[in-house]
């Protein structure tokens, strides 16, 4: 938290030597969509980002946060920053960029165990690798990605009645909740489960009533979208590293000062931190409330077995075709 508020104080001096250089310059207001609860800690993140970056703008920016989807699902704030409808999206994704913008080959940055750990995670999306990514998405579909914030390490959230799962074998025929992406339903196929394609704010009720047996995501999310109520496993596969993309028309980027993309990023870098000390409090304190406050049961389960059927999942050819031949192992070996 130190740390955090030494950057927010060191920002917030630049803003204010540059300030004075703003009287002439335009106003933005930026529509900031995201699907994630009011509560939850990308929506807090980006409501950090809105103060801080009009602090450091002298008020030329401003940022409008909606959260809960009230400007679009994924898939339509996506489409919508592309198309310029939208100025701003949390929630872009490796994932999402390969379905809707017909680009397979990102695909690989966001598949179970495909990091080792989160810095890995961010050598990897903030490098080399991901750079020529997020630089041909920007020339190409109009998307300008900003920054990485940790979302979680993804976990199975199971009901009941789907009874102890420590292998993958123990998944089959368990419907398990998936992102209605391709890319996402191999994720399921991978782990051993049936995927089950549900937008994230049917959820819940899909839990209650049954529809589903079962979601992952990451704890913090588990518990701030209330899924602990109506579920009883927690199993500590550890399977993803999750990031989530800061995302901007990329139009409207080109267009801003030369200041002001600089402070936008710095923003961003204040609410990155704020986002990833928010998560990593959670997931570190989380389990104890869940067995507590829940009458969860925590299981812990051939981790192993289950990074074996990934990776065999993710080596038929198939993917050698989408990707290229040895992307997924490549980034999993790299510094």
């Amino acid at each position: 938290m130190k740390i955090l508020k030494v950057i927010i104080v060191c920002i917030l001096a630049m803003g204010l030597l540059a300030s004075v250089s703003f009287a002439e310059e335009k106003t933005y207001t930026l529509r900031y969509n995201t699907v994630a609860g009011p509560t939850m800690p990308q929506t807090l993140a980006i409501k950090k980002f809105a103060e801080v970056v009009k602090e450091i703008s002298g008020g030329k920016i401003e940022v409008k946060v909606f959260h809960s989807g009230q400007l679009g699902d994924q898939k339509t704030s996506i489409l919508n920053v592309k198309r310029g409808i939208l100025e701003m999206y949390d929630g872009g994704s490796p994932s999402w960029f390969s379905d809707l913008l017909n680009y397979p080959e990102v695909g690989v940055l966001e598949t179970p165990y495909v990091y080792r750990d989160l810095d890995h995670m961010y050598r990897v999306l903030t490098g080399p690798i991901g750079q020529k990514y997020w630089d041909y998405i920007a020339k190409k579909h109009g998307i300008r990605v900003l920054d990485w914030w940790y979302l979680g390490t993804r976990q199975l959230n199971l009901k009941k009645k789907v009874g102890v799962v420590r292998r993958p074998e123990d998944l089959k025929g368990v419907k398990l909740r998936m992102p209605n992406v391709e890319a996402w339903l191999n994720v399921g196929r991978a782990l051993g489960a049936k995927p089950t394609p549900l937008g994230f704010g049917e959820v819940y009720m899909a839990l209650k009533t049954g529809t589903i047996d079962g979601q992952d995501n990451p704890l913090p999310t588990d518990y701030a979208a209330k899924f602990c109520e109506v579920t009883h496993y927690i199993v500590l596969t550890d399977h993803m590293i999750c990031p989530v993309a800061e995302i901007i028309n990329e139009k409207l980027w080109q267009e801003m000062p030369e200041e002001y993309r600089v402070y936008i990023k710095k923003a961003m870098e204040v609410a990155r931190y704020y986002q990833n000390e928010m998560v990593l409090e959670n997931e570190a304190i989380l389990l104890g409330k869940f067995v507590k406050d829940y009458g969860m049961e925590i299981i812990i389960p051939d981790k192993k077995a289950f990074m074996e059927n990934v990776k065999k999942f993710y080596t038929q050819p198939k993917f050698n075709k989408l990707w290229g031949e040895g992307a997924y192992e490549s980034i999993q070996s790299s510094p």
